[in-house]
């Protein structure tokens, strides 16, 4: 009797590590989320796709309404992009288009990028605890929103915020502007207008020395110091943070920026071809502050128009010789570094830094604690 007392202790001690080890590590899978923020005046259609080598998130489209929140999650080391159409129409079977950033015509994307232009939120998550998040704004393919990316970190210091809240279509070059009822809805990059190798950084100006900033880029760059403007805009453009629970992807933020950090409502993810509005659990009732009456009230500075030369203007399309059509590259590396630098500090006074913990580092350190405590439950 006394042997299978000796016997059962080890073994069920052997059980619980197995399955407290089990249960971090299903911690960790899902360990980041995009919290996605309308704070527009109309409805938009968010939309996200994978890059190579990841999954495509548990939705890939959607519409929103103004002053709504969904969070979606996603797992370690998702590498991907998300933007918002707008000027929407979809049948009951998820069919229709979009006036801006359409992605094949469906309110699911399902492994289809935005038609430019569209301001894309750029992403590449860690896969390990201690490894670092990238993360971007781009304009390489266009503008159609004002968008900001907030991280909420526990990594000391926290993490910057990044994004485009200057409205670049009121001061969009008049051969860039794309046109619908009347007004502006989006900013063509110079690569998608003129459609030469100058302005795309391809052929002769496939390389950084060769491919420099433009007029076209600089106005870009002046009214949205922190976003990419063009394919080698290295210094100013792409961050990291450490493992970050959750990113606030907010579209046409005023000025006054977020109310507190992991303050703003949720709603759940809806299920297909479904309207968040109404009806949807997670506190649909709570809103953000109301949206602006317009979105014209970001702050552009309205720089002057480029000049027409043909003096080598920037690029906006995604470096090249990534692994698929959408620039994403491999996912086991970090992004490359033609594509990503330091950040700029020249932004509003709100859009600084933001912390919080992720479930996984709390995890690690309760973990030897457990251990020590099952190790003294089960001596003899």
């Amino acid at each position: 009797m006394e042997s299978r007392r000796s016997c059962s202790s080890p073994c069920l001690l052997i059980i619980l590590l197995l399955a407290l080890s089990h249960w971090c590590s299903i911690a960790a899978t899902a360990s980041s989320s995009f919290s996605i923020s309308n704070y527009c005046s109309e409805p938009i259609w968010p939309g996200t796709l994978a890059g190579a080598g990841t999954p495509q998130l548990s939705t890939t489209g959607f519409r929103l309404d103004p002053g709504q929140t969904v969070r979606v999650p996603a797992p370690t080391g998702w590498s991907g992009r998300l933007w918002a159409r707008t000027g929407c129409a979809f049948d009951a079977g998820g069919k229709g288009s979009c006036q801006t950033a359409d992605c094949g015509g469906r309110m699911e994307c399902a492994g289809t990028g935005a038609t430019p232009p569209a301001t894309l939120f750029e992403v590449t998550l860690g896969k390990a605890a201690g490894d670092l998040d990238y993360y971007d704004v781009s304009l390489v393919d266009g503008y159609n929103l004002p968008v900001v990316a907030v991280p909420r970190s526990a990594a000391a210091g926290g993490c910057n915020a990044t994004g485009c809240t200057a409205d670049l279509n009121r001061s969009c070059p008049r051969e860039l502007q794309v046109e619908r009822g009347g007004g502006t809805v989006a900013c063509r990059s110079a690569c998608e207008a003129f459609g030469q190798d100058q302005y795309c950084c391809s052929g002769a100006y496939a390389t950084p020395a060769t491919c420099r900033p433009t007029a076209y880029s600089s106005v870009f760059k002046s009214a949205c110091p922190r976003a990419y403007s063009y394919a080698y805009d290295d210094g100013s453009s792409t961050f990291t943070c450490g493992n970050a629970a959750d990113y606030t992807v907010a579209f046409c933020l005023p000025p006054s920026g977020l109310q507190s950090p992991g303050g703003v409502p949720v709603v759940s993810p809806p299920a297909y071809g479904q309207s968040t509005s109404g009806g949807t659990s997670g506190g649909a009732d709570s809103t953000p502050p109301p949206p602006a009456t317009d979105n014209n009230s970001f702050g552009s500075s309205n720089p002057p128009p480029p000049t027409t030369d043909n003096s080598g203007f920037g690029s906006t399309n995604p470096p090249p010789a990534s692994t698929d059509s959408y620039g994403f590259g491999n996912t086991d590396q970090p992004p490359p570094a033609a594509s990503y630098g330091a950040g700029s500090t020249d932004q509003p006074m709100w859009m600084t830094m933001s912390s919080a913990s992720t479930l996984h580092e709390q995890l690690w350190l309760v973990l030897p604690a457990v251990l020590l405590f099952l190790l003294w439950s089960f001596s003899p």
